[in-house]
């Protein structure tokens, strides 16, 4: 594999750029929908909203032969993945800020994106740089690749496809989990605070210990297709010794780390006691004070969007 120079990369971001803007029904449709409806179901009737400009299904429509299907298919593609960032910012703004989305497109994708959402801190700029490229894909088998190629191989376009592998993801055993993880992370020290308890290595392993004995599972741990540690993982807990060495639920991740795969080994019924690419994401978001963890999936979803699609194209 090649890595992409500077020009080509600044080409690419200058066409998604191009064509990021929304038909002009999905900002007013997505201000309708009620605030309480959680944002991933948000997300999915916004990219079905933008399935208005898709030229695979005009193409298609007119009998375009199958030997330029990937033609219009590619077209499509940038589109969605134009237009995620947007319909994502819109959502975060409207549910828990005041509506207003503002654009800086003389940055790459993640800096605009994090305008869009309202942040402006180069520290949020590139662990959102981070988050995009580890969430796009990990070997298409996953519930939402896969779903964006079944729902694909109908010929339903990339629109519609990635709508289905967005519902896909916002399953608790898929996307949600990264907000699983840290509510379980939260509790934790919360128990430990209320009862006077350190954080530390033995007080984790006991906690584990009633988690597991509870029949209960430990969240961002075991994973259904690797069997180390996440390498996703690992290129997060580097950031965080950088960047945030002396946050306070970083530590608590660390420690965790250091105990929690012996334990599962111990117990003996987890085929991968090692740590995913969920067990940290979310207390990364909320060092730089991203605190509604019920958008994280959401982010996920952005990123996705990369991964899932490009499979699509080869297929």
């Amino acid at each position: 594999s090649e890595v992409p120079t500077k020009e080509q990369v600044d080409t690419l971001t200058a066409e998604l750029f191009e064509r990021s803007e929304l038909p002009p029904h999905v900002i007013p449709l997505l201000k309708s929908l009620p605030k309480d409806m959680h944002p991933m179901t948000q997300f999915a009737i916004g990219l079905n909203a933008c399935q208005t400009e898709s030229k695979f299904a005009k193409a298609y429509a007119e009998g375009v032969p199958k030997t330029k299907y990937h033609e219009y298919v590619l077209e499509d593609i940038l589109g969605v993945v134009a237009k995620c960032p947007e319909i994502a910012a819109t959502i975060y703004r409207n549910i828990y800020f005041d509506g207003v989305v503002n654009k800086d497109t003389s940055l790459d994708y993640s800096g605009n994106f994090c305008r869009m959402l309202g942040y402006d801190n180069p520290g949020f700029d590139e662990l959102m740089r981070l988050y995009l490229c580890i969430h796009t894909d990990h070997e298409g088998g996953n519930a939402s690749a896969h779903t964006t190629h079944l729902v694909g191989s109908t010929l339903s376009d990339p629109y519609l496809s990635y709508a289905a592998g967005l519902n896909a993801l916002a399953g608790p055993l898929h996307g949600l989990a990264n907000q699983e993880v840290l509510k379980w992370i939260q509790d934790l020290k919360h128990k430990f605070d209320s009862e006077g308890k350190p954080v530390n290595a033995e007080t984790i392993t006991e906690f584990a210990w009633e988690t597991l004995n509870a029949k209960k599972v430990i969240p961002g741990y075991g994973h259904a297709v690797l069997r180390k540690t996440d390498p996703r993982y690992t290129c997060q807990r580097e950031f965080g010794l950088k960047h945030m060495p002396d946050d306070e639920l970083f530590k608590v991740v660390d420690t965790i780390y250091q105990v929690m795969p012996g334990i599962l080994k111990e117990h003996g019924k987890v085929a991968n006691p090692y740590p995913n690419v969920d067990s940290h994401s979310g207390v990364l978001l909320w060092h730089y004070g991203f605190t509604q963890f019920q958008f994280y999936t959401v982010l996920f979803g952005v990123s996705r969007a990369v991964g899932g699609l490009s499979q699509l194209y080869w297929d």
